[in-house]
């Protein structure tokens, strides 16, 4: 009898606590689908109540209704749910930017070309970069465009003069000019009296001699400069909205008594809690939700409506045999 009786009773205990540890899962969709970035801890007001901070970073496509707001313990305090606020991080992204830019000169002259470039340009990007950049001044390079080639002609001339005669041999068919070499291409003649040593008159010709001769040079059709602007860009943008949850508390109710030992000496020393103590203890509290104990308390019932059945049953069972 008193095996059976012990069997029962075990069983009811594994039963209760079982069902107990069923009810006291949490139920679905309470889970946290975010986690916070930074919990701070603080005092506030003249109470220095004690209250904490929840920081969120949630994406634009994120659904902020899914961060955690339910009562939370900690330290033997309920935390709840004072405000929660939202704030746009408006970041900016700076990249550095280079650009090049070209232009026709009609000079390969540097310090030309440096006149005439802006120091500054402002740029807009394809991808919504906006900046000043700044001459690279050791970037500026000149190229040449193409040549030609430019034929122009030359000329000079020469005077021979107290020749015996107009004749062209006495006058050089070629003469270097300028580093040149001209060649004869007219003469003019021109006389004039003379005697000679023995009084006798003579004639003398002056010949005045044209040259001429032609010079090709090559020469740049044009030049392209190039020169390239460097800085940074930045663009504005706004890819994370922060969440604070802030959570005030209260003094947590105590769940339980006190333990066995503290009963059974308060029951020994004969003192007695005061009615009203309790009653006014009692009423400070909070209505405790039941709802998630009915169900262990209605297993436990019926667990232990059976056990006791049971013992009634083999009791009947031996007074008859």
């Amino acid at each position: 009898m008193k095996r059976i009786f012990t069997i029962l009773c075990a069983l009811a205990l594994v039963m209760a606590g079982s069902a107990t540890a069923l009810a006291a899962e949490p139920e679905a969709g309470q889970s946290a689908s975010y986690y916070p970035v930074s919990v701070e801890e603080y005092t506030y007001g003249d109470f220095d109540e004690l209250r904490i901070n929840k920081t969120y970073q949630l994406s634009l496509a994120d659904d902020p209704s899914l961060i955690p707001t339910e009562d939370f313990i900690r330290n033997g305090r309920r935390y709840y749910l004072l405000d929660m606020t939202r704030k746009d991080e408006v970041g900016v992204d700076i990249q550095t930017h280079t650009e090049t830019v070209t232009q026709p000169s009609d000079t390969n002259s540097l310090e030309a070309i440096l006149q005439r470039l802006d120091a500054e340009m402002e740029v807009t990007t394809e991808d919504g970069y906006v900046g000043i950049l700044r001459l690279d001044h050791t970037s500026v390079q000149v190229t040449t465009d193409g040549y030609a080639t430019k034929t122009s002609t030359l000329s000079a001339s020469r005077s021979y003069p107290n020749l015996s005669e107009a004749d062209t041999s006495l006058i050089p068919k070629s003469i270097e000019d300028k580093g040149k070499t001209l060649t004869l291409g007219d003469v003019k003649w021109s006389e004039s009296m003379d005697v000679d040593g023995e009084g006798n008159p003579v004639t003398r010709y002056t010949a005045t001699a044209s040259y001429t001769g032609t010079t090709s040079s090559r020469y740049a059709t044009g030049y392209t400069v190039s020169a390239s602007y460097t800085g940074e860009v930045s663009k504005a943008n706004c890819a994370v909205v922060t969440y604070t949850a802030i959570f005030g508390s209260e003094k947590a109710p105590e769940e339980s008594k006190a333990p066995d030992g503290d009963e059974q000496h308060d029951s020994d020393s004969g003192q007695t809690e005061d009615p009203n103590t309790v009653e006014d203890s009692d009423a400070v509290k909070e209505p405790a939700n039941l709802s998630g104990l009915k169900r262990p308390v209605m297993i436990g019932v019926v667990v232990l409506a059976l056990a006791g059945g049971g013992v009634f049953a083999f009791k009947k069972f031996k007074e008859r045999r």
